[in-house]
């Protein structure tokens, strides 16, 4: 498994991914992919046996971010790293994958001075796989919105850096 920088010549393969997710996720087309691409911070794929199986698309505060939730985070927070999108592949779910995905995160935002990682998880529909993986971790609810484009509510939340095991109790 390898973990590298996403490049024009993955966008296929990462818009498959967003298609397969996208209940989860907002619709991405090619031209919006390049753009995202351009502006994000981190965007990262996980090639296993030469196949793209994951991405992770991440933004800095000041991004020009059109994004209902990353505008929440960047109306109420100084300096963040946003994790707009982390996918992984049915196939190499439960892998490892997602938790080295945010290892990599963590390093970014560690090595960048930035003290929260900031994302939204769907609470109504639930998204519980990543409620689950979510969990593991001390994010804690900062706020709820509608989003405007799906009939959902979201959880916004925020972590500290560096990410730490939530503790029991």
């Amino acid at each position: 498994m390898t973990l590298r920088p996403l490049v024009a010549a993955d966008h296929a393969a990462v818009l498959r991914l967003n298609a397969e997710s996208v209940q989860f996720l907002s619709a991405m087309d090619s031209q919006r992919l390049a753009q995202l691409h351009a502006q994000a911070a981190l965007a990262t794929v996980v090639e296993r046996a030469g196949e793209v199986v994951a991405f992770l698309l991440a933004f800095r505060e000041g991004a020009a971010y059109d994004s209902v939730n990353y505008q929440w985070f960047a109306q109420r927070y100084d300096r963040f790293l946003y994790v707009d999108r982390v996918v992984v592949g049915e196939q190499a779910r439960r892998s490892g994958i997602a938790t080295q995905l945010y290892g990599q995160v963590v390093a970014q935002a560690a090595a960048g001075g930035v003290p929260l990682v900031a994302l939204e998880i769907d609470s109504d529909p639930p998204n519980a796989p990543s409620e689950r993986f979510h969990a593991r971790y001390a994010f804690r609810e900062v706020g709820r919105q509608a989003v405007p484009y799906a009939p959902k509510v979201v959880s916004m939340r925020v972590a500290d850096v560096p990410l730490r095991q939530a503790t029991a109790g």
